[in-house]
């Protein structure tokens, strides 16, 4: 009997041991997965109609179709919505710079009025009374939703979002050769004629700076751009040089989003006084036209489609 009994005991616990080895622990989501579901989250816009992807497409590179998006009660938006990709390393953001991190930028929209509409503290108090947000909040930083584990959450997943693997890519690794009229592209981007490189350089293109390429005369054309947050005389209609990867795929292009197409883009690029001609505090490399051929644009436009991460040259071919 007492062998029986030691050997029931013994049995019994190896069940609890092996109950216990196979239990699965709760699963711990990162910063950069929680700050995903939150950035297609409705309830953080004032009446649950749009999110973050609402505006920015993930499968149109992060950005919009429209040259205003629209926010709740069909509001637009004052400017183009840019791509969110390859923000990580940026000194700025928004077309004129007003937020200088990722974890400031994020929070602006869902306050506009013109975009999400809600305070961030009603969107914060929206998350805690969320029993599934209240865990993942817990789970994450250990503490209720508030403001500044919301920023960084946000920033975290767009932190993750880079692209770095275009024909462009292929090519400066010596895997791929690129066409005649890429290559051609290339050169005269690189050129002193085209002067694109004097502003998109750098891994993505851009040098964050501000710059004015003559869209304003302060009457018809009236966006003060980087002015607006300086109240310096010289900014006045400059804004944040875009990065180009994969910019063949985030038409329609500029802060008003004007040009539909690269072609018109670039044709814009090589005479501005054609739709401008009166233009207020223009960039002195744009004050007289680049003298482009049409073969050259053509070509640019060629190596600018060289930009586009393969996953969204998939997605619109």
């Amino acid at each position: 009997m007492k062998y029986l009994k030691t050997t029931f005991l013994l049995l019994l616990a190896i069940g609890f041991i092996g109950f216990s080895v196979i239990e699965k622990p709760a699963t711990v989501m990162t910063k950069a997965a929680l700050g995903k579901l939150l950035f297609n989250e409705k309830i953080l816009s004032k009446d649950s109609s749009i999110s973050c992807s609402s505006c920015h497409h993930p499968d149109l590179a992060f950005a919009d179709t429209l040259p205003y998006s629209v926010g709740i009660n069909g509001k637009l938006t004052k400017r183009n919505t840019p791509s969110v990709l390859n923000m990580k390393n940026r000194p700025y953001y928004f077309f004129d710079g007003r937020a200088s991190s990722l974890q400031e930028q994020a929070l602006m929209p869902i306050r506009n009025p013109d975009e999400m509409g809600l305070p961030i503290q009603e969107a914060v108090q929206r998350l805690n009374n969320s029993s599934f947000y209240n865990k993942q909040f817990q789970l994450v930083f250990k503490s209720n939703a508030n403001e500044k584990n919301l920023a960084d959450a946000f920033a975290a997943y767009e932190n993750t979002l880079e692209t770095t693997d275009s024909k462009f890519d292929d090519w400066s690794n010596n895997i791929k050769k690129l066409s005649p009229a890429e290559e051609r592209g290339r050169q005269v981007f690189l050129s002193d004629k085209a002067k694109c490189f004097d502003c998109h350089f750098q891994v993505d293109f851009t040098d964050d700076g501000f710059k004015n390429i003559g869209l304003f005369n302060g009457k018809e054309w009236n966006d003060s751009g980087r002015y607006l947050i300086t109240n310096n005389i010289q900014d006045i209609g400059k804004f944040k040089t875009p990065g180009l990867r994969n910019i063949a795929v985030t038409a329609p292009y500029m802060h008003n989003g004007m040009f539909k197409t690269l072609e018109e883009l670039v044709e814009y690029y090589n005479n501005t006084k054609k739709i401008v001609p009166n233009s207020v505090n223009i960039d002195h490399a744009l004050k007289e036209p680049l003298g482009l051929s049409k073969q050259e644009q053509k070509d640019i436009v060629a190596f600018l489609k060289t930009l586009t991460d393969k996953r969204y040259v998939k997605k619109n071919s």
